[in-house]
């Protein structure tokens, strides 16, 4: 049986939202699933003014009313960023804004006393969850920062009420670094394309995933721009510089998961990326791809299974 499939792309959470479903569904459907977006992007992305994760940034110091999901999510990071050395941490922004992200030109590299001052104020041990009461306190002059793990939760939200609507298939592309697969029978992979870092002409691979998400970082749309050489937007918390690594990916069943395990492994070494991945790999299911900053690729044990050949 072969499946004809419609489109819709709709920007959200500064990224393009692909979804891809059976063309025998009503536009009207999009709508919905669409929806499911919206509300996890007001809820609770850093960036819109009503979140509750804006709610504790702009209260920092003291605890702040939420409710379970944002629990649910604060629980979920905390536990992983110990799993990934504390490499990935949502409390990074004020590194960020040092780099000069959110400025329109950095002009020299922080100073060392500059980054060691504002280092102190990043650590996600800090963020305090009285669960029973449902309030969240982060220290005093600590922000979070939801863009590496809101966009992928949002999707696995979308995937939960595509089920719910007895949608069998689809692909989610969520602005190219998160695409989620749903599969059966009939469309039992999706093929994803991985794109070369250093070659926009030629890929690295393709590979195939099942009721699975790709997720992907790399440094090469997102940096600045200091004499002449360019800083990417993946800070390592505990150096306080950006990453040299080239490129992650990581297949997991969550995106949401998978995503802040792209983040957090890509500040790794090779060595202790493929540690990691084998240490989460007793917990969860997990391959991945690490390009260093001498192009060579590194490859989770079971990774190269999901190269097309």
């Amino acid at each position: 049986m072969v499946e004809n499939y419609k489109v819709q792309t709709r920007w959200l959470f500064h990224s393009n939202i692909k979804l891809k479903i059976p063309e025998r569904y009503d536009n009207e459907v999009f709508d919905k699933l669409y929806e499911v977006l919206e509300e996890v992007n007001t809820r609770y992305n850093s960036y819109s003014p009503d979140s509750f994760i804006t709610k504790i940034n702009n209260n920092s110091g003291s605890f702040v009313r939420v409710d379970d999901t944002t629990i649910e999510i604060l629980e979920t990071i905390k536990y992983y960023s110990s799993k990934l050395d504390g490499e990935y941490d949502v409390t990074i922004m004020p590194l960020i804004k040092l780099w000069g992200f959110y400025k329109d030109k950095q002009n020299v590299i922080p100073s060392e006393d500059e980054i060691e001052v504002v280092k102190k104020l990043v650590n996600y041990k800090n963020i305090e969850i009285n669960k029973e009461a449902k309030e969240v306190k982060i220290a005093k002059d600590q922000e979070i920062i939801t863009g590496s793990f809101v966009k992928s939760f949002a999707v696995e939200k979308l995937v939960d009420k595509m089920k719910e609507m007895g949608i069998p298939r689809a692909i989610i592309n969520a602005g190219g670094s998160t695409l989620r697969a749903v599969n059966d029978d009939i469309q039992s992979t999706w093929g994803v394309i991985v794109e070369n870092p250093n070659d926009s002409e030629n890929d690295l691979f393709d590979i195939e995933i099942c009721n699975e998400t790709f997720s992907t970082s790399a440094q090469t749309n997102t940096y600045v721009e200091i004499n002449g050489k360019k800083y990417g937007h993946i800070i390592s918390p505990k150096t306080g510089f950006p990453s040299e690594n080239k490129q992650i990916g990581i297949i997991t069943e969550s995106g949401f998961i998978g995503d802040i395990i792209s983040t957090g492994l890509y500040n790794q070494t090779p060595e202790r990326f493929l540690q990691i991945i084998e240490e989460l790999s007793k917990e969860i299911k997990i391959e991945g791809f690490l390009m260093d900053k001498e192009d060579k690729i590194y490859y989770s044990r079971g990774f190269e299974n999901y190269i097309e050949k």
